[in-house]
């Protein structure tokens, strides 16, 4: 029941933020930059202000896509954000950027997680499995069997580890986005602050998702702890 309630709150907080995330993003699309550039037009923008010229800028579908390709060198913005000339949109677009700028400076933490990317697909695929039957094993041999749930538990704590070095990852993304929108002025103040909004709201996101898999995690490590008090 303890596993349940963790995971429940998280989910529930997790879908109260994303709402709250979605619902700037829409008011936000309303508000229209006075420079009236698009994000396509920003990303390229900042990009050349930072002296890349490697990176290409793409449109692709779906909402929320956004995201920056380190193997390719793209910046790749849903179709909303890639047209639009909002306070949304050079949230979003300035964001991905700072990414592509994080990976030109060869930014530490991002190079961690890009290692980490093919260890973590791979392990995801059998967490689920390690864990479940981990803790069948381990209950039903009265907590002497446990070698398969340990499995389980560390290939979830590598989802644990990824998830708090994205964090600063994203903190930073975001800095450098609000740094440059600051200091070119290709926004008015305004704009400049319903951007960071939007972009605090997002990071919070990565925060909820991060803090739940920790809180999974303890209640996972707490299983051996119980098992061995239940021996004295």
């Amino acid at each position: 029941m303890t596993y349940y309630f963790i995971v429940g709150t998280t989910f529930l907080i997790s879908v109260i933020v994303n709402t709250i995330l979605k619902n700037k993003f829409i008011a936000y699309s309303k508000v229209y930059l006075h420079s009236r550039m698009s994000g396509k037009e920003i990303a390229e923008k900042m990009l050349t202000d930072h002296g890349i010229f490697d990176v290409n800028v793409l449109s692709v579908e779906g909402e929320l896509t956004d995201h920056y390709n380190p193997i390719n060198k793209t910046i790749n913005l849903s179709e909303k954000v890639y047209n639009d000339r909002t306070a949304a949109s050079v949230a979003v677009a300035a964001h991905e950027c700072g990414h592509a700028l994080q990976h030109r400076l060869g930014y530490n933490l991002l190079k961690l997680r890009n290692h980490l990317v093919p260890i973590l697909n791979f392990s995801s695929k059998f967490i689920n499995i390690a864990i479940m039957s981990g803790l069948t094993i381990f209950y039903s041999s009265g907590g002497k069997d446990s070698l398969i749930l340990q499995l389980g538990i560390g290939l979830f704590f590598l989802v644990v580890v990824f998830s708090f070095i994205t964090l600063p990852i994203e903190f930073d993304a975001s800095n450098r986005a609000l740094t440059w929108l600051r200091n070119k002025n290709v926004v008015n103040y305004q704009e400049y602050h319903k951007a960071k909004e939007s972009l605090n709201w997002a990071a919070l996101t990565y925060v909820v998702s991060a803090l739940g898999s920790l809180a999974q995690l303890i209640y996972f490590l707490s299983i051996f702890t119980d098992k061995k008090e239940e021996h004295f």
